[in-house]
């Protein structure tokens, strides 16, 4: 008999769920926990682990069940809770949710994906913290015309010190690259395309090591920028691009007004979606969309960007 295992993860304690038998167990959530955890772990032998990906809390058991030989996934915590409603689970707690994560590993049967490298979650990491960073400095700097003088010297004191905090991580991100010869080699490759710059490449290489192992359509759609249709009998509504990593999607949305000046290829693409009668953000979005399937194309092929090689 196949047993699933859901572990829903708060900060000091993991609800451990297993189907069938609708057991739940408690362990916490340190170093202490773990053995016990993976002592129950090798007792049911189960077909397939899933955690809800909830902020970085949840990868210390990751990586201890992973380092035990053990199948887990996290999956995004919207499809959980959408599976929930979907089987008519309303209520919520720790107990329930670990239940619903085990019945969503036996119906849907997520993929298990290698894990992230230590480098790689470092690299992750660094990005993370530089994107709170910018948001920081975005914040600081709306508060600065509504402030009076005294405070205003304040805040502009700890933008001052966000922007060099800022270029600190940018070097520390920039000293991992440079000390891999892998990434420094996609980085250059990354930015031969007109449009692409350091900070969509860092976030391309820390975000989404999935690109160039996915073919066109699956990379689009792990991204958010792939075309789902809105259709139901008669009705044709209109195709929309929904879900996928919302901060690569951001930068490749910057990625693509640069490629629209500076890149011939793109420039001509969207000039002729414009000229077909296409909404200016609904080509602006086609080029996206364009862009990241090339990034990707370039990246599986080991190839540099070139516009003769791109058109043929």
């Amino acid at each position: 008999m196949e047993v699933f295992v859901g572990i829903d993860v708060s900060k000091d304690r993991l609800d451990v769920g297993v189907v069938p038998g609708n057991e739940i167990r408690s362990f916490r959530n340190g170093e202490e926990g773990m053995k016990d955890l993976t002592d129950f772990m090798k007792s049911v032998a189960p077909e397939l682990i899933v955690l809800e990906a909830t902020g970085g809390i949840e990868r210390l058991a990751i990586s201890v069940l992973a380092a035990g030989g053990f199948p887990v996934v996290a999956i995004n915590p919207r499809q959980s809770r959408d599976f929930a409603k979907a089987t008519g689970r309303l209520a919520k707690t720790d107990s329930i949710d670990a239940l619903v994560l085990a019945n969503f590993g036996k119906s849907i049967r997520p993929e298990v994906r290698p894990l992230k490298g230590e480098e790689l979650q470092l690299l992750g990491d660094l990005n993370s913290r530089r994107r709170q960073i910018i948001g920081m400095i975005v914040m600081e700097k709306n508060r600065l015309s509504s402030s009076t003088l005294q405070v205003r010297n304040r805040i502009a004191e700890h933008i001052e010190w966000l922007e060099s905090s800022l270029k600190m991580v940018d070097k520390d991100m920039d000293e991992i690259i440079r000390n891999s010869p892998v990434w420094k080699e996609k980085m250059d490759l990354l930015q031969s395309f007109k449009g692409v710059g350091p900070v969509l490449s860092k976030a391309i290489l820390s975000d989404l090591p999935e690109i160039g192992t996915l073919n066109h359509k699956q990379i689009a759609a792990l991204v958010g920028v792939a075309p789902f249709n809105c259709d139901s009998g008669r009705h044709r509504g209109k195709m929309k691009v929904w879900g996928g990593r919302a901060y690569i999607r951001s930068l490749l949305y910057m990625g693509a007004v640069a490629a629209i000046k500076h890149n011939s290829v793109i420039k001509a693409f969207y000039q002729r979606l414009l000229l077909a009668g296409k909404k200016p953000k609904l080509a602006l979005t086609a080029c996206m969309r364009k862009i990241l399937v090339i990034l990707n194309a370039m990246v599986k092929s080991n190839t540099p960007w070139s516009p003769s090689y791109a058109q043929s």
